[in-house]
């Protein structure tokens, strides 16, 4: 993942999609999690790394836990859990 998180819990969206992207790829990393609000930069890359990708999209900290560990644990969740704005 890359971005920035608010104190709410909020991902922000990211500059640079397409070089953070390219890199992750060259690294070896074919599933990349990012900001909600960035899907509409996919048009900037290069379909052959779009074809071996996985690109998660997420709108706050929670979604981000639930892709990356499958299940909130019971006494963590009402923490995490908060509205989007």
């Amino acid at each position: 993942m890359t971005g920035e998180i608010t104190l709410r819990g909020r991902v922000l969206a990211i500059g640079g999609l397409k070089e953070k992207v390219i890199g992750a790829h060259r690294a070896g990393i074919r599933k990349v999690i990012l900001p909600h609000e960035n899907e509409k930069d996919l048009a900037e890359i290069p379909e052959e790394i779009k074809k071996d990708t996985k690109f998660i999209f997420v709108k706050n900290y929670s979604d981000v836990y639930k892709k990356i560990f499958k299940e909130l644990p019971h006494y963590f969740s009402s923490y995490i859990n908060l509205p989007n704005p």
